[in-house]
C-alpha cells in the first residue's frame, strides 16, 4: 500500500551534480517529513536532509550548502552540487508521519535506496 520510490542515482565526478527523486505511490493522502539519509560501505545511515509539509528544511553540516531538499505534496526531490568521493553511498528516501487515503497510518516507512557514487 505504500511505496516511495527513488530515482536519479548514478556515477559523476567530483564537482558535478546530480538530482534525486523520490515519488510517493498514490495511496498516500499526506506525509509529515519527507527526507533523505545515505549509508555508505560499513558506515551507518545518516541523515542527509529533510523538509517538512510546511517547507521547513534541515541538512547535516556535511551537505549543508551544496546539498538542496525540495518538496511537492508527496515527491521530494534532493539537488546535489560539488559532489566529492565522500558523498558516495546509498541515498534513501524516507517518509515521517504518513497517512492513506484509506485511514492508514505509517509512522515511517523507507524507499529501497539508490546508489551515488562519486569518482575522484
Amino acid at each position: 500500500q505504500v511505496q516511495l520510490v527513488e530515482s536519479g542515482g548514478g556515477l559523476v565526478q567530483a564537482g558535478g551534480s546530480l538530482t534525486l527523486s523520490c515519488a510517493a505511490s498514490l495511496t498516500i493522502r499526506s506525509i509529515d517529513v519527507m527526507g533523505w539519509y545515505r549509508q555508505a560501505p560499513g558506515k551507518q545511515r545518516e541523515l542527509v536532509a529533510t523538509i517538512s509539509s510546511g517547507g521547513t528544511r534541515s541538512y547535516s553540516e556535511s551537505v549543508k550548502g551544496r546539498f538542496t531538499i525540495s518538496r511537492h505534496n508527496a515527491t521530494v526531490s534532493l539537488q546535489m552540487n560539488s559532489l566529492k568521493p565522500e558523498d558516495t553511498a546509498v541515498y534513501y528516501c524516507n517518509g515521517h508521519g504518513i497517512r492513506l487515503y484509506s485511514g492508514t497510518y505509517y509512522y515511517g516507512y523507507w524507499g529501497q535506496g539508490t546508489q551515488v557514487t562519486v569518482s575522484s
